[in-house]
């Protein structure tokens, strides 16, 4: 028991060891937290640590890796030995207990401890197209972000508040808005959609009402694995993509999608993209048949005179058995028989398109060499181009342009001891984009000079014509230039391991000290644009208080215009009012008459007299519309007495001025009313 106690120990140690060799996570506090939870599986916390899709490691690579750690990787010796003709063969079980395993980093990780900041860990940028209704959205956000973040993000966007909000589209089902972007394994690219279920959909959208109802139905999928002659019956939702399905049916059967040859699917249903609600399958059971494709390699029996080692490997990339065993010789073994003989070319020479092309020379790759090889940029170069030279200084990287060549004897040795070698296939994933191409059929050379003239200029497309066919396989190094694309390096296949990285580690040197420079003016100039925004939003916030001020001096001039208007109309009014009042006041009589006359007379507040004869007779009324004649309206002003000090305005308008004692003369004073 204490044995296996301190064996177990050891391997701990050997594992942990391992894992901060790998991921350069010098905390062992940290790096032992993260091999408990799970449970310490060195590749599982590996890949928890390092994004999947670097391509360092693979679903199937445990057996691999294992193997690997117990033999270490080929000596130069056997390299050596294997590109004159001799296979390698495989390790002996007496080797093996007498030599003692080697760390099984040597499976996944870089031998060289200076390359440790190969598999250090970055953080990966994930596209997301998020559709609602009749609206599209597109988001770049970090692997590090939550659910509830691109919420808030499409809040902004499409107006909707996040508690109406339900997200749809995760490949792991519902999940939370805590949920972290990087745990859910996301691919770079993702489409999902908003669902609105408490948001009445306004006119506009009700046609769309029949498309979110069937993204909410469940499809019942009768799938008949035609081989093993077994039925499944799965259930999806309507919002699943075919491709999704066919990842499922690779899980249950063991057939990778690239190998996957359907039966039943709709003619509508062209895009693995699309899902199953727009696919035109029938609702709700739909049946369909898989099968796994015969490829041209398979279709065959091999001859004695024609055999090649694809022949005897199947497309996972198990280990080669012995050659000899299957009637293959060592010429053929290391790719020197004819590319007549050679039943499934790199790539077809009747390609519509390159993106076609390169799904042709990825999944031969893989059948030929196995999983565990370097991310093949799917697409044309001058995609590829694009996505290493043209996004932000930060984000670049090296286009590696892999030249592949079946006559060349170098090609299978090239293949499977550089290119997927575990270093090499990290390396490139982390810093480069590559892309390759196979100029064994002159049709598709020629198409590669003609691509890579027009993208880099005829001094390139010079130096590959000068490669013969012996020196192929090649691996050019370019970098992104202001001006021009320049070819870095160009690696022929006649080399190691080692010379291979430190070749591409020299690259990235001068890359790494071009993309600072750039970074620092792409930092200047976005410094400059700022302060020019801000210069911008400065002026326009002036001129906005500018206006602002101006509009407001207009409204005070006009409210000043509108009331010099109202009190001109309202002194004309008192105008009109006093003339039609002195008008209608009866004649003033004569000191003669025969009358009794009273003698008036009223001061203003002013200091002036107004003096006037009335006829005793007269009503109270007469004597306020004279003083309202001369400016003083009854409603403005009092009419008082001297001594004793009565107000006349208070008595009956109809009375007479006998009746008020205003007789024979008396002196009145006018004062205006509180």
């Amino acid at each position: 028991m204490a044995s296996e106690s301190g064996d177990s120990n050891m391997d701990r140690e050997m594992i942990l060891a391992d894992f901060q060799a790998c991921t350069g996570i010098d905390n062992i506090a940290e790096a032992i937290t993260l091999l408990e939870l799970n449970n310490w599986d060195l590749v599982a916390a590996i890949n928890g640590v390092i994004p999947q899709e670097n391509g360092i490691l693979q679903s199937n690579f445990s057996s691999e890796a294992s193997q690997a750690s117990m033999y270490g990787p080929p000596s130069h010796s056997e390299a050596a030995d294997a590109a004159a003709g001799g296979s390698v063969p495989p390790p002996s079980s007496s080797s093996s207990s007498s030599s003692p395993p080697s760390s099984s980093t040597s499976a996944f990780c870089p031998v060289n401890p200076s390359s440790r900041h190969i598999v250090e860990r970055q953080s990966r940028m994930l596209n997301f197209r998020v559709e609602y209704r009749q609206r599209s959205v597109e988001l770049v956000l970090e692997e590090g972000r939550t659910v509830g973040e691109i919420k808030k993000i499409l809040e902004t966007e499409l107006g909707v508040p996040v508690s109406k909000m339900q997200l749809k589209g995760w490949k792991s089902g519902d999940v939370s808005d805590s949920t972290v972007l990087r745990s859910l394994h996301l691919p770079k690219n993702n489409s999902l959609y908003v669902l609105t279920p408490d948001i009445a959909p306004t006119a506009s959208t009700s046609k769309n009402s029949a498309l979110q109802e069937s993204l909410n139905q469940n499809f019942l999928l009768v799938i008949s694995h035609r081989e093993a002659q077994r039925d499944y019956n799965l259930n999806f939702p309507g919002s699943r993509t075919i491709q999704e399905v066919k990842r499922n049916i690779s899980d249950l059967t063991n057939i990778p999608v690239r190998h996957q040859q359907w039966e039943g699917w709709p003619a509508s249903a062209s895009d693995d993209s699309m899902t199953l609600a727009l696919s035109g399958i029938s609702y709700p059971c739909h049946h369909l048949s898989v099968c796994r494709r015969s490829s041209p390699a398979n279709a065959q029996e091999p001859t004695e005179e024609c055999a090649d080692v694809h022949m005897i490997s199947d497309s996972e990339g198990d280990d080669f058995e012995d050659a000899s065993e299957f009637g293959v010789d060592d010429s053929e073994m290391f790719g020197m028989g004819s590319s007549s003989c050679r039943k499934s070319p790199m790539m077809p020479e009747n390609s519509e398109n390159e993106a076609d092309a390169l799904l042709h020379f990825t999944a031969e790759f893989s059948s030929r060499y196995g999983e565990t090889h370097p991310m093949f940029f799917i697409g044309s170069l001058e995609a590829a181009s694009q996505e290493a030279f043209y996004g932000k200084a930060r984000d670049r990287k090296l286009l590696a342009i892999y030249l592949h060549n079946d006559d060349s004897v170098l090609s299978n040795v090239f293949c499977s001891q550089m290119m997927c070698a575990d270093s090499i296939v990290s390396y490139l994933s982390q810093n480069f984009i590559t892309w390759a191409w196979d100029v064994t059929k002159e049709a598709n050379k020629a198409r590669l000079l003609t691509m890579c003239t027009r993208h880099f200029g005829s001094v390139v497309t010079q130096t590959i014509r000068t490669y013969k066919t012996d020196q192929f396989p090649l691996l050019l190094i370019v970098m992104g230039k202001r001006t021009s694309n320049e070819v870095l390096n160009v690696i022929q296949g006649n080399t190691t391991v080692d010379e291979l990285m430190m070749r591409l580690m020299g690259a990235m040197e001068i890359f790494t000290a071009q993309q600072q420079e750039d970074i620092k003016d792409e930092d200047e100039r976005e410094a400059r644009e700022m302060v020019k925004r801000e210069q911008d939003e400065a002026y326009r916030l002036s001129l906005e208080a500018d206006r602002k001020k101006r509009e407001a001096q207009e409204r005070e001039e006009a409210e000043q215009v509108r009331l010099e208007q109202m009190r001109k109309e309202q002194e004309e009014e008192k105008e009109a009012i006093r003339l039609s009042l002195e008008q209608a006041l009866p004649p003033e009589p004569e000191e003669e008459a025969g009358e009794q006359i009273s003698k008036l007379r009223i001061r203003t507040p002013s200091g002036e007299f107004l003096e006037r004869r009335f006829l005793g007779s007269c009503k109270l009324q007469v004597l306020f519309d004279f003083v309202a004649s001369k400016g003083y309206p009854f409603e403005e002003f009092k009419l008082l007495t001297t001594f004793p000090r009565r107000n006349i305005t208070q008595l009956e308008p109809g009375s007479t001025l006998l009746e008020a004692k205003l007789f024979p003369q008396e002196t009145l004073f006018l004062e205006a009313k509180e």
